[in-house]
């Protein structure tokens, strides 16, 4: 039997777009990265956060367990930008990453603003 060559996705430590997360196969290691728009912590939940993280194309759901957490707290509480590796989980038409490193990358939005540095053309 002759399989298809794999898609050509990014692998870490580059980042996935949203517009990629349905990509990779189930329980594939990725990477993705994008403002943190909703942090929710359910008291009904044992301890486990739900991050919401968008990109220029969409949004990405991000599970992080209780011990991942405790470890990566400051980025999780204090983070503006993320950058998130962990394995993807599909069940139906649901996908979410159950974080396995999680970066502050908060730093990078200062760039946006530097002058310095080289800007796109506008076009249209």
């Amino acid at each position: 039997m002759i399989y298809p060559s794999p898609p050509d996705w990014p692998r870490p430590p580059a980042a996935l777009t949203a517009a990629q997360i349905l990509l990779p196969p189930n329980g594939a290691r990725v990477t993705v990265a994008g403002l943190v728009i909703l942090r929710q912590r359910p008291g009904t939940a044992k301890g486990v956060i739900f991050l919401t993280l968008e990109d220029e194309t969409g949004v990405v759901n991000v599970i992080v367990w209780r011990k991942l957490y405790e470890r990566f707290r400051r980025a999780v509480i204090a983070g503006r930008l993320l950058r998130v590796t962990g394995r993807l989980q599909r069940e139906n038409d649901v996908v979410h990453v159950l974080a396995e490193e999680i970066e502050d990358i908060s730093q990078l939005l200062d760039r946006l603003l530097d002058p310095a540095l080289p800007t796109a053309p506008v076009t249209g």
